[in-house]
């Protein structure tokens, strides 16, 4: 195998999904290598450069976190891309904290996966991650005062009636600013809007609501 060969590997319980995620990734070139198991992912050969993973949230046995603490603890810094139906604020937090790249819902859109597929792997340059970030600093100074208002208790895990009640605006208010932020920032789900405030230090991901729950995420 050559060292400068791209591989992705596709850890998901669900055979439809994985099958359908490697058929994408081959589709474009890329080497896809399936496991049906977060035990049986850990216990390939696994290479630690030029590869991600994308890593379902909730399976059997052992969740994706579970697995992204065993990849640590072996000293793989692999980058990992979480996929879940199920994505809220405590689970995305954790998985940012320790090291996710990024974590899309399912059903994901496809060509979503695959841009964050091919940052994934060029993370290896370490001028293309300024760059990413460099973007992600200039969207936020392009937010308007009550859009920043609006974005920090977002991103914190607060509801909309929760934030129109500390701004003392309407919730309609609220969902039409909500709007205009995730727009502005190009964020197409929640999930990614937090890891984009977590990477440019918009807020701490120690302070945010929740961030104690879902220790153990499995289905």
């Amino acid at each position: 195998m050559s060292g400068l060969e791209q591989i992705v590997y596709v850890v998901d319980d669900d055979q439809g999904m994985l099958e359908s995620t490697v058929w994408l990734l081959e589709s474009i070139g890329l080497r896809a290598m399936p496991f049906t198991s977060g035990q049986a992912f850990l216990e390939a050969d696994l290479q630690s450069s030029h590869a991600c993973v994308i890593l379902d949230i909730r399976m059997p046995g052992m969740g994706g976190l579970n697995v992204q603490e065993a990849l640590r603890s072996k000293g793989l810094d692999l980058p990992i891309i979480f996929v879940s139906g199920h994505a809220d604020v405590p689970i995305v937090v954790r998985a940012f904290r320790a090291g996710a790249v990024d974590f899309i819902e399912k059903p994901y859109n496809e060509q979503l996966l695959l841009d964050s597929v091919q940052q994934a792997l060029s993370r290896f340059n370490e001028l293309t991650d300024h760059s990413m970030l460099d973007a992600v600093l200039q969207r936020v100074a392009s937010l308007t005062p009550r859009e920043n208002d609006v974005l920090l208790p977002l991103v914190q895990g607060y509801t909309n009636r929760e934030i129109a009640e500390q701004l003392g605006i309407s919730v309609k208010t609220i969902d039409l600013y909500r709007s205009r932020v995730m727009k502005h920032m190009q964020a197409n789900t929640l999930p990614e809007l937090v890891g984009m405030a977590i990477a440019s230090d918009l807020v701490d991901p120690l302070a945010l609501r929740g961030t104690d729950a879902a220790l153990n995420i499995t289905s």
